[in-house]
């Protein structure tokens, strides 16, 4: 294969031969990258990937083949790409991004840093590495058919944390346990379920009809079912899931019984919860209907095919017996559910089915199951390729001295009015509300300072939410340290709670990480309860945090249009913690085809096991369908956010 660099001026040619090229990530687009760069004339690249080669990588990771299986992705990635760019200086380090030894110094040896990441912990942190060593970063990701590429520049452009992530969506208890509505609701009621038979016991994750349900307070014929200390004969038994499941020695037949019939009953007991709503429907193991809630498929291929309740029963007995013999070969009697591994599945796909029915929920075939379940978008080769391609150019720009003529690129699902799948969209400046890029930044964090724990804090907002790596963490003024990276010099602090320091409403840390050259101050607001299912939430911009009637009192300022209408909607990955918009500028989407809108987000690689959007309305999720449209915003919107 011959270089394109001939076709550069001498200027640009030597400016491309002689820069020095940071690459993380060797998988999806990683290894169209690599090829990309090397033929465009770069030769001085070092590339560093954590992780090993899966048979799953080699339909798209064209560097990998069958006999690399196992092996490092970034040393395989130098080998085969030395093979047709022989002249080539390439350094693999088989190693995570986020280590100590990889700091300032290692970044400032680079003209460039480009971004193939799978996750966000370790976008984040190569966005704050980069921004520290003042050295450009082209960020990229992609989701199926969808990509986007843009340019960070510190001082000059959004960084990667400028606007906020969504996360993954969680649903209240009680909608799990009681009042089902969409299939996603069904598929995590199944996987809690087999948690509850065969995994490690979570309270949380009971699947059980939820007894106080706030839906139906005052209900007396729920109230009396629930107080009854007996139940009849084969009713709902009060005992741990797992501990009634292995009395009856894992029975199809009694499992489906409580599951599928008597708890249904019970439910059917709390009438408030069926005033406004269809009642399901308790099935009968002598009477399994061989019909589904969902329009015939005639795929031939099996996981296409959606499941009547009958083929369920049988999928769920061959699932039982083949778990029941995998636990018997587990020392600590548990198993992890996988998504790769076929009883698993099995059981899942037909736990949720047969719930989806009884609740009247069009049904999901096997392979839509595993996609949602496993929180996972296909990944596409040609979409890869486009980005690694659009990342090159993007390049090309910075070191031709034309930065101003740098853009956000996205790759569309369908062409655009003006028959484009590929748009642009200029960059756009650092957001001020921004918890990182600025020169001072801080964030605004509510939480309840009387439950809160210290190792919550640590692990939930610091590392999760913020995405630092070695934290410490003092109350400005005090000079209290509360957190230390330095192992064992503040574990006593863990199990306390945060009103033990003096903590509450107005309260100011400062939050150190010294391997990121990161300093934020963080502003603590107090709240005795948020919103179910949110255990704090984390905003740049304080507004946020007003309650939502003071909200809808304001009058929206009219909204402007700017830059290019045509861009893609953006998609990503995982988290428990709904976060609140770090900023007051935001990108609304178009309500396209019913569903539901969505902010622009980053998108991410294609190996992170991405999260499905909360809703599919009409057959089509609205990260996959719905184009972004930017524009200025109204003021103190809700900041929830749509998954990514």
């Amino acid at each position: 294969m011959a270089h394109v660099s001939g076709v550069f001026h001498d200027s640009l040619t030597k400016s491309i031969s002689d820069s020095k090229i940071l690459m993380v990530g060797a998988g999806g687009i990683g290894c169209e990258l690599l090829k990309n760069i090397v033929l465009t004339g770069f030769k001085d690249i070092e590339i560093i990937d954590l992780d090993t080669i899966d048979v799953s990588n080699l339909n798209r990771q064209f560097l990998f083949q069958k006999q690399h299986v196992g092996k490092s992705k970034s040393a395989v990635a130098k080998e085969s790409a030395l093979r047709f760019a022989p002249d080539a200086k390439i350094k693999a380090y088989h190693d995570s991004i986020m280590k100590e030894e990889y700091g300032i110094n290692f970044y400032k040896q680079f003209n460039l840093c480009l971004n193939a990441l799978d996750n966000r912990a370790a976008r984040s942190h190569v966005n704050r590495m980069c921004l520290a060593a003042n050295i450009p970063l082209v960020e990229s990701g992609t989701a199926g058919y969808l990509g986007q590429v843009t340019v960070i520049r510190k001082g000059a452009t959004e960084c990667y944390e400028c606007q906020p992530k969504p996360h993954q969506k969680t649903f209240p208890g009680c909608t799990i346990r009681n009042t089902p509505s969409e299939p996603i609701h069904c598929i995590v009621w199944a996987k809690h379920l087999f948690n509850q038979l065969f995994g490690e016991s979570d309270p949380d994750q009971d699947v059980s009809p939820d007894t106080e349900d706030p839906e139906a307070a005052g209900d007396t014929a729920g109230e009396a079912a629930a107080n009854k200390e007996a139940n009849q004969a084969g009713n709902v038994d009060r005992k741990s899931t797992k501990q009634w499941a292995q009395e009856c020695d894992y029975s199809t037949q009694k499992l489906f019984q409580k599951l599928f019939n008597d708890d249904i009953k019970y439910l059917l007991s709390m009438d408030k919860l069926w005033a406004k709503r269809r009642p399901p429907t308790p099935l009968d193991w002598d009477c399994l209907p061989d019909t589904t809630t969902t329009i015939a498929n005639d795929s031939n291929l099996a996981d296409q095919k959606v499941w009547s309740v009958a083929e369920c029963v049988n999928f769920l007995d061959k699932a039982i017996q083949d778990l029941k013999a995998e636990l018997q070969t587990r020392d600590d009697g548990e198993l992890s559910w996988d998504k790769d591994t076929p009883p698993h599945l099995d059981f899942v796909t037909a736990c949720a089915n047969i719930r989806m029915y009884i609740f009247n929920i069009p049904q999901k075939s096997r392979f839509e199951v595993k996609s949602m379940a496993g929180n996972i978008i296909p990944a596409i080769a040609t979409t890869n390729a486009v980005i690694a391609g659009c990342i090159v150019m993007e390049a090309i720009k910075i070191l031709n001295n034309q930065v101003e003529k740098c853009r956000t690129v996205y790759l569309r699902q369908q062409p655009n009015p003006r028959k484009k799948i590929l748009v642009t969209e200029q960059l756009e400046p650092p957001n001020p509300k921004c918890y990182v890029c600025p020169e001072k930044p801080e964030v605004n964090v509510m939480l309840n300072c009387e439950t809160f724990t210290i190792k919550a804090l640590e692990e939930k907002v610091l590392k999760g939410a913020l995405n630092m790596v070695a934290p410490d963490v003092e109350v400005m003024g005090k000079g209290l340290i509360l957190i230390s990276s330095e192992e064992g010099e503040t574990e006593e602090n863990n199990d306390k709670f945060l009103a033990d320091f003096g903590l509450k409403e107005g309260s100011i840390l400062t939050c150190d990480d010294f391997l990121q050259n990161y300093q934020l101050k963080m502003i603590l607001y107090h709240a005795d309860k948020l919103e179910e299912g949110q255990e704090f939430i984390v905003t740049g911009d304080k507004s946020q945090l007003q309650p939502k009637e003071d909200e809808e009192k304001k009058e929206p300022e009219p909204v402007k249009e700017t830059g290019n209408k045509d861009s893609a909607i953006d998609v990503a990955d995982t988290d428990d913690v709904e976060v609140v918009s770090n900023g007051d500028r935001k990108r609304p989407a178009d309500d396209t085809n019913g569903v539901h809108k969505a902010k622009k987000q980053k998108v991410d690689d294609d190996d992170d096991d991405i999260v499905i959007c909360e809703a599919e309305e009409n057959g089509k999720s609205a990260a996959a369908e719905a184009p972004a449209k930017k524009a200025s915003p109204p003021p103190a919107e809700d900041g929830v956010i749509c998954i990514e």
